[in-house]
């Protein structure tokens, strides 16, 4: 795919039809002027359009698991195999598998759903850097916002598997964790896979987060971690996992 293409939403732009800016970077933008009274107004609508396409195409999914992780995992990586092994185990738990849709674990968990007979979701998002759907991904949206992104991920996932990743894996975990401490979902298992990278994390939580007073002991509780795929698997689709109250 040329270096010069760029998904937005529904819309593909290559070459010089590629903008220099992605949609919420133009949305977030600062004015010095009153300028944006006459077009942000105009940016809820296309807001309202990814919403609808979102809750249509996803509304009759069945029960679905959420999965994240760094979309730079290469494949030869033992963490990659992992990923393939969680989509076809969920896919045989009777689960969708829903990611971001990208490379790395996205890539590894689509291909182990598809592969299995299962549904494999992918909701992509429009980035400086292009990142197009994977191709095990079986039923896909593109997203330009990253919030209506994120109301999916949450409304249509009964709870989430983390694997290893960066910012953008960090951010969608403590999103998680936030709305299930804050009770804005509930019964909403979310798993750690890989103790060697999460463990560090969740000692500096226990260390300086829970002994600073910011978090309670029982926020602790709301996290599993492993390296099992069956014990990752069972636990967020167990008896727990009965819906996010939304």
């Amino acid at each position: 795919m040329s270096k010069r293409t760029r998904t937005q939403g529904p819309v593909i732009r290559r070459e010089g039809q590629v903008q220099p800016t992605t949609t919420d970077q133009r949305l977030l933008a600062g004015k010095d002027d009153a300028g944006w009274i006459h077009s942000d107004q105009w940016r809820i609508l296309r807001i309202q359009a990814e919403f609808v396409e979102g809750f249509s195409t996803l509304a009759e999914l069945g029960p679905a698991i959420g999965v994240f992780g760094s979309a730079r995992t290469p494949k030869a990586s033992p963490v990659w195999q992992a990923g393939v092994e969680i989509g076809r185990g969920l896919a045989h738990a009777g689960y969708t598998a829903i990611t971001g849709g990208g490379p790395g674990i996205m890539e590894a968990v689509n291909k182990g759903a598809a592969q299995a007979g299962g549904v494999s979701v992918g909701l992509g998002i429009e980035l400086p850097f292009e990142q197009s759907l994977n191709k095990h991904v079986t039923l896909g949206i593109n997203f330009r916002y990253f919030f209506a992104r994120k109301v999916m991920f949450l409304k249509y996932s009964k709870g989430f598997i983390v694997m290893p990743g960066g910012f953008g894996t960090f951010d969608e975990l403590f999103e998680a964790l936030t709305l299930v401490q804050t009770r804005k979902v509930t019964s909403f298992p979310i798993v750690l896979f890989g103790t060697e990278f999460w463990q560090p994390l969740l000692d500096w939580i226990r260390s300086s987060v829970l002994a600073g007073g910011y978090v309670s002991e029982v926020d602790l509780d709301l996290v599993m971690v492993t390296d099992n795929v069956d014990e990752a698997i069972r636990w967020v689709t167990g008896a727990g996992a009965t819906g996010n109250g939304t």
